[in-house]
């Protein structure tokens, strides 16, 4: 293992782990308040760190499953923190930047379930995988071309997008956390089952927020 890919696997590890601690702590406190949004920066910059970091280690030794957790947390921490910002703006100041990333995840979230449909026709059930993070990524982003052009129902979007999408970079760090540790559990669960459970435990709690706290337009 060179020295180039063990400073980026470092960073990866701390990023994650403190990215799945912090994420942790402000899912089971209260929202809004000082200490919530202390938490979520340092969540967002160690996510930011570990989701760049799998990029690299993805380059550095060629790994799609590696590449696609990382593209999907870049995305969802990345939209996340750029929903706070349309608080006080009107739909015709979104920046091209939020219109970037979220092309960009559409071209990734098309590639991932393309990949995954090939791994099927390949025997291989790791496709789904694939396809779950893919359909998701393309969910959001159809929310993301709403939201620009004005066309949602939800007047503080920008609160219900910052909420669903930091907790999937949680869901993300959840499922490194099971995948890298998955060794240790029971081996008699197949190995795309710990890739998909965190989104399954999670994705309610996302629905629950959604409907708790959306303001629909009058």
């Amino acid at each position: 293992m060179d020295v180039k890919f063990k400073i980026f696997l470092l960073l990866h590890i701390l990023g994650g782990s403190v990215g799945l601690l912090t994420g942790i702590l402000n899912i089971i406190q209260k929202k809004g308040d000082k200490k919530h949004r202390l938490i979520g920066k340092i969540f967002y910059f160690s996510m930011l760190t570990a989701g760049f970091s799998s990029l690299i280690l993805a380059y550095l030794h060629p790994n799609y499953f590696l590449f696609m957790v990382g593209v999907f947390t870049l995305y969802m921490v990345g939209s996340g923190d750029r929903y706070l910002k349309h608080r006080n703006t009107n739909n015709n100041e979104i920046q091209i930047l939020d219109w970037a990333i979220s092309i960009l995840m559409l071209l990734a979230g098309l590639f991932f379930i393309g990949m995954g449909a090939f791994n099927l026709f390949k025997s291989n059930f790791f496709g789904l995988v694939f396809i779950v993070f893919g359909g998701l990524g393309l969910f959001f982003v159809n929310q993301d071309f709403k939201n620009f052009r004005g066309k949602s129902s939800i007047q503080n979007y920008w609160l219900i997008g910052h909420l669903q999408r930091m907790t999937g970079g949680f869901i993300a760090a959840f499922t490194a956390f099971l995948v890298v540790n998955s060794e240790n559990l029971p081996n008699q669960i197949p190995g795309f089952v710990y890739w998909l459970l965190p989104t399954f435990l999670l994705a309610p709690l996302i629905s629950k927020w959604s409907r708790k706290f959306k303001i629909k337009k009058t």
